[in-house]
């Protein structure tokens, strides 16, 4: 239950995609396209990654038919069309904090060029590969608004591998293949569950204040806006009354 909470840095980053939620769905849509192009499978009981993709859209309200669309789209595709490709990029923040940004994209030169052009204009810098990437492990994260001895019994035996309790809730980690079944499984148990999602999570973390925050945050929200980019993190703790 010790460790600084995963919860804050996803829910920092949910909160600024709120304020644009076509911008969230459409990366929510690509990363379910990309998942049935790679897995093969517009079948979620036979592609994990489309079932953590459409895990994840569920819990920011991506609409359903917007999901079946996307997966009817990637399957019924043929040459010609856009085909995404994973592609990760590490860099440095305001106050010695590591970054870890994760795009799907067709075109690795303009993301490249768009990711470096925002660390150069926002204060940071762009490292080399595995850089910053020990310092973070993937891991699932399901977060629930409510904290209970029956919640925590039922993560438990769903397969959670820890728990951290909060004042808004309960955050649940699980191994990344077992993201879909822990979430899946507490909302058929009646638990309300409000994010579920693939989380890059730092083994340790950098405290930022003052001015660092502010221009830290100014430059996570940059890469957050490109089209290409789907998720930032950062090993940086924030301030109680900034980070989350």
């Amino acid at each position: 239950m010790a460790g600084h909470s995963k919860w804050s840095q996803i829910k920092r980053k949910k909160g600024a995609n709120d304020k644009k939620r076509s911008a969230t769905i459409s990366k929510h849509l690509r990363a379910i396209t990309a998942a049935v192009r790679s897995g093969g499978s517009g079948d979620p009981s036979g592609n994990l990654s489309l079932k953590n993709a459409m895990a994840a859209a569920k819990t920011d309200n991506v609409p359903v038919d917007n999901i079946d669309s996307a997966i009817k789209r990637a399957i019924s595709v043929g040459e010609g069309a856009a085909d995404y490709k994973e592609a990760v990029y590490e860099g440095y923040g305001p106050g010695g904090t590591a970054i870890y940004i994760e795009t799907l994209t067709d075109n690795l030169n303009r993301t490249v060029a768009e990711v470096r052009s925002v660390f150069t204009k926002k204060g940071g810098s762009m490292g080399n590969s595995g850089s910053v990437a020990w310092q973070f492990e993937n891991k699932g994260v399901v977060y629930l608004p409510e904290n209970s001895e029956a919640a925590q019994e039922a993560a438990i035996e769903l397969g959670a591998e820890d728990m951290q309790e909060s004042e808004d809730g309960l955050e649940i980690s699980t191994a990344p293949g077992d993201l879909y079944a822990v979430s899946e499984g507490l909302t058929g148990r009646g638990f309300t569950v409000e994010s579920a999602q693939l989380a890059r999570i730092p083994s340790n973390t950098v405290a930022v204040s003052g001015d660092d925050t502010r221009k830290l945050m100014t430059l996570i929200e940059a890469l957050e806006d490109l089209d290409d980019v789907q998720n930032v993190y950062s090993n940086a703790e924030w301030p109680e009354d900034e980070g989350a």
